[in-house]
């Protein structure tokens, strides 16, 4: 099977949300990179076989304490699952939020090993920092190193791939992310201002993977906000992971 169409949350996953009236994680969404390899329209012509109204929320850079820990209360709020995409350098300063954010049940992806622009950068310089990204995060979460990802997708820092780059991932079996939109949340703003631009590009797009930052506190103070305006507007969250990190019980319903 490559992509589920729309695996339910399990008992054990649903009986996690104490609020009754939570935005909550609408469904697991499997993820084959030999189907997917590339998603994301902002960079490639596929993205996710999302329907209207639902959502990937996805966070780049971190983790970073404090802002990172901010993000992870406003989604257990709600009771939402996102993906973290890693830089293996804060991952390997801060171990125990890898862990944190594993531990709640979030997916974590891979986003080099200090963000450099890969496409500027010699092959073998590339794909080393890429490598050393995997090993540095892969070391957080089990103690071990290796450069095979746990969960097989990455992102490129600033969307900055190469022909021979991507390929190289796709035959190692690495899904790569784009995004569909994002909050700009690189750009000073006010977290009010981001909301707005975010709702925006939200209501003119109606689903998609979205890229936001973790490493940013307007992001942190906006997204409390951004959460409440989904539940309201009726839009749904979808959780991605990995096909082979089905559980049993998942595969049942």
């Amino acid at each position: 099977m490559t992509v589920a169409p729309a695996a339910l949350l399990t008992p054990a996953q649903a009986a996690e949300c104490q609020r009754k009236d939570a935005l909550g994680t609408s469904r697991v969404l499997e993820v084959d990179p030999a189907t997917y390899p590339r998603v994301g329209l902002k960079s490639f012509p596929q993205t996710l076989p999302l329907r209207d109204g639902e959502i990937v929320l996805t966070f780049d850079d971190g983790p970073t304490p404090g802002t990172t820990d901010k993000v992870l209360a406003a989604l257990a709020s709600e009771c939402v699952r996102a993906t973290f995409f890693m830089v293996g350098r804060n991952a390997a300063d801060h171990p125990d939020m890898v862990r944190k954010v594993a531990r709640l049940g979030h997916t974590i992806g891979y986003h080099t090993w200090d963000h450099p622009h890969l496409n500027k950068l010699p092959l073998d310089q590339a794909e080393a920092n890429i490598n050393r990204g995997i090993e540095a995060v892969g070391k957080a979460l089990r103690g071990t190193e290796s450069t095979t990802p746990s969960t097989p997708f990455f992102r490129f820092p600033y969307f900055e791939s190469t022909p021979t780059l991507l390929d190289h991932l796709e035959k190692r079996g690495i899904a790569v992310f784009g995004a569909d939109f994002w909050a700009s949340d690189w750009v000073k703003m006010s977290p009010e201002e981001e909301l707005k631009l975010l709702t925006g590009r939200l209501e003119g797009h109606r689903k998609g993977i979205i890229l936001l930052h973790d490493a940013q506190m307007r992001t942190a103070e906006m997204l409390p906000a951004f959460l409440r305006y989904l539940r309201e507007h009726n839009y749904h969250v979808v959780h991605i992971v990995p096909a082979a990190m089905k559980t049993v019980s998942d595969r049942s319903h």
